[in-house]
């Protein structure tokens, strides 16, 4: 092997390796986001925060299982808001 095909696979090994680690990194956040949103919504219904607005518990399902696991906290915050003005998020 010479000198420049040895450099070149070195080149290439470094490129490879530092789109791994961006994709890893972008991949571990996420699901990071969407755990916290999971338990964040599970904690409101365990400590019955939506009694002090005066309304029901969030009705964990698909679909409030998803919203909060996709948008992870801000996910939480637009459930919470549609259950505090009174749109069902039930199937």
């Amino acid at each position: 092997m010479s000198l420049l095909t040895g450099l070149l696979v070195l080149i290439l090994v470094i490129i490879v390796a530092a789109l791994l680690f961006r994709v890893f990194k972008s991949i571990v956040g996420l699901v990071v986001n969407a755990v916290v949103g999971i338990i964040l919504l599970w904690l409101i219904n365990l400590f019955n925060l939506m009694s002090l607005i005066g309304r029901p518990d969030i009705p964990i399902n698909l679909i409030t299982i998803l919203i909060c696991a996709i948008g992870g906290v801000l996910g939480v915050i637009i459930v919470v808001i549609l259950q505090a003005i009174g749109i069902p998020l039930g199937l």
